[in-house]
């Protein structure tokens, strides 16, 4: 059999860092142990009944069997208007300012193609979600990093960023509540993003994907709540978390009109639309009864308090993240993020990520998500106990 080389561009790619963690794990269960999977973000609950009876409804109409229109059906579009309208205060007009995407991933990678051309420079958190950096590789684009750090809340520093990278900056991505590290972007924040942005024309990219998993009270900000956001950005919304439909692979785009546009330019080469029954589920999601995303929230805030609690008794000081559903743990002294996240999985069988996966400012950290049951987080932190790595609280 003939093989064919595949392309530079292909080649080029950044390797993905979930699958060789998938590929770790399994190889774990394989060989008979029993493995505390925390190193993913794959939300373990299942779509609420009402989604998916929408769904089933759909599917037997003999409409959603036809093509659907190539930018997504109004309806849609109107529901997610109406959506930002109700939870965040935001006006948007359903034609011109949404976009329908194959999931918030292919949107992030997406946007990238639509507004860099080869050797333009897009602003990366870093640490940050590392399909980030696979647009810019598709563009042909050059990234620059902005450092998150925990004395500044894991928030760029925009006054760190140099006058050259900020002049030649087109395009920056945000993430809050933030993924890996759990923080939330404040009100001041995204001002002083509207301010920079505006500053710099950049288009702000804010991957709003946690939007519904903040804690303590506190409801994380739509970027798009900032006056003058709109002018200078976009933000992607996936019903992935929210709604626990992460299968489904269906968000949206919300803000600038010609980002929108250039969106759904791309997508008239590429596909025609979602299958219409999906669009219809995600319709009700948007626009149906809201309990489940409250019960949702309240199981992530549990699990949060599980995990977070108990590994402080050991000992280890961890800080709760305030968002997302995902912890940031600093390693104990002498360990890497690679050699920590090792032992872990080797002696006490629980995968976590290591933080480089996220970037090098991620060195030192490990990520642990909350999509396991709460009697599994217990029993991880049992695990861990058992290593005496930690001087317990007394």
């Amino acid at each position: 059999m003939n093989h064919f080389e595949p392309s530079a561009l292909l080649q080029s790619l950044p390797k993905q860092f979930f699958a060789a963690l998938v590929a770790r794990a399994g190889s774990a269960s394989a060989a008979g142990h029993d493995v505390i999977n925390l190193g993913q973000g794959n939300p373990d609950m299942p779509t609420p009944d009402h989604i998916v009876q929408a769904l089933q409804a759909a599917a037997a109409n003999p409409q959603n069997h036809k093509y659907p229109p190539f930018r997504g059906d109004r309806y849609l579009k109107e529901a997610a208007a109406m959506f930002y309208k109700r939870e965040y205060g935001v006006v948007l007009e359903p034609d011109s300012e949404v976009a329908i995407l194959f999931g918030g991933k292919t949107g992030l990678v997406e946007v990238v193609q639509c507004l860099l051309n080869p050797g333009d420079t897009a602003l990366v958190p870093d640490p940050g979600y590392p399909d980030y950096w696979s647009g810019i590789e598709l563009a042909r684009a050059i990234m620059e990093k902005l450092p998150l750090t925990a004395d500044r809340g894991f928030l760029p520093d925009y006054a760190g960023i140099s006058p050259e990278a900020a002049a030649a900056a087109k395009l920056m991505f945000l993430n809050y509540p933030n993924n890996p590290t759990g923080a939330v972007a404040t009100e001041a924040f995204f001002r002083e993003t509207v301010q920079f942005a505006e500053q710099h024309n950049i288009c702000v990219v804010h991957d709003f994907a946690y939007a519904a998993i903040g804690y303590d009270g506190r409801r994380p900000r739509s970027y798009l709540q900032t006056p003058g956001a709109k002018d200078n950005g976009i933000e992607i919304y996936t019903l992935s978390k929210t709604y626990n439909m992460a299968g489904w692979r269906v968000a949206f785009a919300a803000g600038n009109a010609s980002v929108v546009e250039s969106l759904n330019l791309l997508q008239d080469h590429m596909y025609v639309s979602l299958f219409g029954a999906v669009q219809e589920a995600a319709a009700a999601a948007l626009s149906g009864p809201q309990a489940c995303v409250q019960q949702n929230l309240d199981r992530y805030e549990a699990r949060r308090n599980i995990l977070i609690g108990g590994l402080r008794k050991l000992g280890w000081k961890v800080e709760a993240p305030g968002g997302s559903f995902f912890a940031w743990l600093p390693v104990p002294a002498g360990y890497t993020s690679q050699s920590f996240a090792d032992l872990l999985l080797d002696e006490a069988h629980v995968v976590v990520a290591p933080g480089t996966g996220f970037g090098e400012y991620g060195e030192g950290y490990v990520r642990a998500g909350l999509v396991s049951d709460e009697a599994r987080l217990a029993e991880a932190v049992n695990r861990i106990a058992g290593l005496q790595l930690f001087a317990p609280e007394r």
